[in-house]
This record gives structure tokens, sequence and C-alpha cells, in this order.
């Protein structure tokens, strides 16, 4: 039993075919099958049924995944301690498209110091984002304050959370809406609720951040006490950033997407309600390696 048919294997575990564990670990799937079949002649046991067209674990390779799992990830750690910033670490981290946005360029800056590392960020609700932690798929996850607190199904006591900031939202508009271009020659652009609600919007009609199917309420407005005439639905953030753009919708949406220069933030003056939510970074305390450490202290860093 070697480490890299144990790789092959926590792929296969996790993919719905040979195919697709190739594709992920850049081999032929012959490969990967021989791989398999190695690791079962080493052990004398079947892993899998095939049975079906798919591959699927039997008892045996349920209880060498999670063993293998743990095996990979303390290797990973030992590698990774002893040749610090020499490392090839490979950093995955995932979470809703929406903060990764908001995160990405720090989670570059945080591994500067080491220059063969790789980054990848999974766009993934966030229930995915930690069921994927759970399983060892990722490093971290980025996830918002709802959830933590909620420490629902796919949580684990060996994690650490490391507290992001907040995000919170405003109502946007692009320069060329036409409530825009009413208040450009006042400092701040503010304008009352009757003012603001006779314009149309864009909605998602999913939550940007846990995926759940919420309608109106899924941006985080108040359509109970300020209903709106949501004219555009769509959760494709950039189709939605597009639709504000070009001045056709108002949105409301995080802060930070006023760093786009083409979107000012509407101030409603008599609006008595504020969407805040606290963001964290997740990660398994347990088998973090030291650039997982340094790399969630750089990010606690950047908001303290």
């Amino acid at each position: 039993m070697n480490l890299s048919d144990l790789r092959v294997f926590v792929s296969a575990a996790r993919r719905p075919s040979l195919g697709a564990a190739a594709l992920e670990l850049h081999l032929t799937p012959s490969a990967v099958s021989k791989a398999l079949k190695r690791l079962e002649d080493s052990l004398g046991k079947a892993l899998f049924d095939r049975s079906a067209k798919q591959l699927v674990l039997n008892d045996s390779g349920q209880l060498l995944l999670a063993r293998a799992q743990n095996l990979l990830a303390l290797a990973d750690q030992a590698k990774a301690d002893l040749m610090g910033e020499r490392a090839a670490v490979d950093s995955r981290v995932a979470g809703p498209a929406i903060l990764l946005w908001r995160h990405g360029q720090m989670l570059s800056q945080a591994l500067c110091a080491y220059p063969e590392a790789s980054l990848r960020m999974q766009a993934m609700f966030e229930d995915e984002a930690l069921a994927a932690l759970l399983r060892g798929d990722i490093n971290a996850a980025i996830v918002t304050g709802d959830v933590i607190e909620g420490r629902g199904e796919h949580w684990s006591d060996e994690w650490q959370v490391t507290p992001l900031g907040s995000v919170t939202l405003h109502l946007v508009a692009g320069l060329r809406h036409p409530l825009v271009a009413s208040l450009q020659s006042a400092p701040l652009l503010e304008a009352a609720t009757a003012q603001v609600l006779t314009h149309d919007f864009a909605c998602p009609s999913r939550s940007l951040f846990c995926g759940v199917q919420r309608g109106a309420r899924s941006d985080g407005w108040r359509d109970d006490q300020l209903p709106r005439k949501i004219r555009y639905w769509t959760d494709d953030l950039q189709l939605l950033l597009a639709l504000v753009k070009s001045g056709e919708a108002l949105a409301y949406l995080p802060d930070f997407a006023l760093a786009d220069p083409d979107l000012r933030r509407i101030h409603v003056t008599d609006c008595a309600f504020e969407c805040v939510e606290q963001v964290a970074l997740v990660w398994n305390r347990v088998k973090a390696s030291a650039w997982q450490r340094e790399l969630a202290a750089a990010l606690a860093g950047y908001n303290s």
C-alpha cells in the first residue's frame, strides 16, 4: 500500500466513475484502474462493488476511506512543515462565489511567502463547502456567521473559526440609472423609499450565500416592510451585476461591490433596516500544516 495509490482511491471514492477520477488526477482511466487493483491486491480485499456501472464503495472501502484521508493529510502536513517555504502547497478554499470575490485577492496575497504554492478557489454554497471540508476535499471554507452558529450536520469539533469581518448590504445602482442621474448634483446620493420603490429591481431567487430558495427575501431586502417591483430574477452573479451596471435595475448588494467604478450606493434616508453578515474562515486546526495556520493568521490580520 503506497500513498500514490491511496490518493487515487480517495479520488475514485468521491467521484461517480473512473473517468471522473482520472480527470481530477490528470491520469488515464486505465492508470486509475491499475492503481485501485494494486491497492486491493496489497490489502487482499475488494474495496468497491463493481456490480453496478458506477464505482460504489463496499464496507471495506468505507472503512479504508476515513483512514486513507487521515494518512494523506498527515503525509501532506509533514511534507509541508519540513519543506517550509519551498513546499509545493496546493491550497484549496471553497465558499459562495460572492465571498470568494471579496476574499480571493487576500487569499493570493497571504500565500505570497510560498512561491511554489497553487491556489484553487472553488465556488460552493456554504453547506456544500463545509461538507467538502469534512471530507478533506478542501483546506478551508469561507462562510457566514449564521452557518457557524447553526453548527449543522457537517460541523466538526476539530475545526477552527477565524473571523474575516462583516459584509453590509447596500442599495446599488449603475451610473446610467435614472435615479443616479437625478441625484448627481448632491454630494451624497440620497433618496426616500417612496422614490426608490418606483424603480425596477434585480434579485436572485436563492441566497447567494447558502443557496436556499427564498424568493424576494434572497438578497436580504425586507420586502415585508418595503415591497419592491422585482422585474429581473437571476442566480448568476455576473448577470445580476450586468443588469445593474446597464441602468436597467437596482439591486441590494454587498458593500465590496461598490469598488466597481460603474456602481454607486443609493443612501435610503428613511429605511429602518440594514442587512449585515459576519464572515469567517473555517479550517481544521488538528490537520493543519504551518502554511494553513499562517494563511488564517494573515487573513485575520487584513481585518484587524
